[in-house]
């Protein structure tokens, strides 16, 4: 028997089937911090580790161009007038 190389884990890690959009989903859920244990297992058994960094990544962004979007319409409304 070979011993296991130290890149082998990974590799098979980024070939598991989890779908983009489970993943999108789940990283959703983990903004929110509410993500219970058994469907934290699952998730980490199933999703594909690129796909959460993109999906991380988007979901971080889109929710940073949100407040700026926010921010511009409060202050552009007037509403937040010194």
């Amino acid at each position: 028997m070979t011993p296991p190389r130290p890149g082998d884990d990974l590799k098979q890690a980024i070939q598991r089937s989890g779908s983009f959009w489970g993943t999108v989903r789940a990283v959703l859920w983990s903004f929110f911090g509410v993500r219970q244990g058994a469907e934290y297992d699952k998730d980490v058994s199933q999703l594909n580790p690129l796909h959460v960094i993109v999906a991380g990544v988007l979901a971080a962004a889109l929710f940073v161009l949100g407040l700026l979007l926010l921010v511009n319409w409060v202050v552009g409304s007037g509403v937040a007038g010194t």
